[in-house]
């Protein structure tokens, strides 16, 4: 008899032979809470991923993290499946036969494929990028999911593989700072002014001032991890801009990004290569296990001939996402540049900047972190408050809790630590290392940029430890008065780890 699984995002039908389960059909439509449904009997499941199937059913398949996309069949069985393990019936009775060749299935439905870093695969993947089509190739910071930024269609096709909302916006990556003044408003004024006078006066002043400090900021920090936002001139499509009017550029540093910018001729629209809402991956590997459903080529470095010359292209070095900067004019004048995200160049730094240059009676800097859902449009992406998330329940140890001395773990909470891998960050939480499933600290010795190269890879590690059911971060209190390079750092890190815990900070273990 058929069994049902049901649920406004997941419906889910096993072929059933005399409560032996056989072959399993997954249509997937996300993640949440669902039943299984039979006529005599209901099997609940809590919070289920496709790593949790795959790596607990599997012990072929170890590199699949992510959630299926919508459009997704994919078929397999396994043996086994006990009341304990992550996915679990709890329908009495059920077991699972073992079949040779369900565990080749996810293989024979993959899309993606690996191409290598070489200048013939390459100048492939620009012409993929001229034509539409989606690559996914590494930065400093992370590995982006790139598009032909002019293309609306190609666009759309980097919203459908991450299932990301309409109202998170991508960044555009060029090569030149030339290339990113042509996509902002303020420079396209200047360079083909019309008739001035009156209020078009003041205007035009606004627009030269806002020119100036997008070219100085952007011939300090680039190529490097700094987004820059300003109004967007016309020919942008709105749907890179979340229909905000505001375009997000920068430069990226990494030798194969930019070749690859060079290959396509075109400017590449690309937020980090993930399910949306999962942690952002920073090897190839990580980009794989999340998009292998999804036509797109990834850029992998470990396929070249001659690793020694590519070894510094192996990783994104820096780890985290680039500082976001939004820079406007809000009188005649007077503008302002806001932090929207927290990345490796401070508030401090971009300040300074614009001082030596003598914009810095023109400007204010300001820091303006948001935590939304995803209903709200952004000018800048990571605004919303579940982000960067592993496929586990996640949650932050208040700092009350953990520096205090006195501190003493109940009976109960010790128990939530048996089943709970810690990522912890300069020792804060060592005193629970011996009671964890699982332990690992970013840097033991606060080392800023060591921590924000780990965190990513960690979060990622966090969910296949097998037998977790939780994972706890370390609340960390940074003082954001005077924040210089290896501070905003700690602020970037502080940020991931409060989004992939939704926010939520506890003082008792749960």
């Amino acid at each position: 008899m058929p069994i049902i699984f049901s649920s406004p995002k997941l419906q889910r039908k096993y072929s059933n032979d005399k409560s032996k389960v056989k072959y399993c059909m997954f249509l997937i439509l996300g993640l949440g809470k669902f039943k299984a449904i039979t006529s005599s009997s209901t099997a609940t499941f809590g919070f289920l991923s496709f790593q949790n199937i795959a790596t607990s059913s599997f012990p072929l398949i170890r590199r699949v993290t992510s959630p299926i996309r919508t459009s997704t069949v994919c078929s397999f069985v396994h043996s086994n499946i006990q009341s304990s393990s992550r996915m679990a019936l709890s329908q009495e009775g059920t077991s699972v036969e073992n079949h040779s060749t369900a565990a080749t299935s996810l293989y024979e439905m993959t899309k993606a494929k690996y191409i290598s870093s070489s200048d013939e695969s390459l100048k492939d993947a620009g012409e993929r990028l001229r034509s539409g089509y989606l690559v996914s190739f590494p930065t400093e910071t992370v590995y982006g999911l790139g598009c032909h930024a002019l293309d609306p269609v190609a666009v759309s096709r980097v919203f459908d593989a991450k299932e990301r909302p309409l109202t998170d916006p991508l960044i555009v990556h060029v090569s030149q700072v030339q290339d990113a003044t042509k996509l902002w408003e303020a420079c396209r004024i200047i360079e083909s002014p019309t008739s001035i006078s009156g209020d078009n006066l003041t205007f035009t002043s606004n627009a030269h001032i806002e020119k100036r400090a997008l070219e100085v900021l952007a011939n300090k920090f680039w190529p490097g991890p700094l987004t820059l936002v300003a109004k967007a001139s016309p020919e942008i499509p709105s749907i890179i801009m979340a229909n905000t009017g505001f375009v997000a550029c920068r430069s990226p540093s990494h030798p194969i990004a930019r070749r690859l910018i060079a290959a396509s001729g075109v400017p590449i629209a690309a937020p980090s290569a993930n399910k949306f809402g999962h942690v952002s991956p920073t090897r190839a590997a990580h980009v794989m296990d999340d998009l292998r459903m999804e036509d797109v080529w990834i850029i992998n470095p470990d396929l070249d001939q001659d690793l020694e010359q590519t070894n510094n292209e192996l990783v994104c070095d820096v780890g985290v996402e680039s500082t976001v900067a939004k820079v406007e004019m809000l009188s005649e004048g007077m503008g302002r540049v806001t932090i929207l995200r927290h990345g490796a160049v401070s508030a401090m730094e971009i300040l300074e900047c614009l001082v030596d240059r003598a914009l810095g009676d023109s400007f204010e800097v300001v820091e303006k972190m948001q935590a939304t859902g995803e209903s709200v449009s952004h000018v800048a992406p990571g605004q919303t408050i579940r982000h960067y998330s592993p496929n586990v329940e996640s949650f932050l140890i208040s700092h009350e809790r953990y520096a205090n001395k006195s501190n003493i773990w109940s009976d109960e909470e010790k128990q939530y630590l048996e089943t709970a891998v810690i990522i912890d960050f300069a020792g804060r939480l060592n005193s629970l290392k011996e009671m964890a499933l699982a332990y690992r600290d970013l840097s033991s010795d606060g080392n800023s940029n060591m921590a924000a190269a780990n965190v990513f890879d960690a979060l990622r590690w966090s969910e296949t430890v097998d037998g977790v059911k939780r994972v706890y971060f370390p609340e960390i209190l940074v003082d954001e008065s005077n924040v210089g390079k290896n501070e905003a750092l700690v602020l970037a890190i502080k940020d991931k780890l409060t989004r992939a815990a939704s926010g939520v900070v506890i003082d008792t273990l749960r």
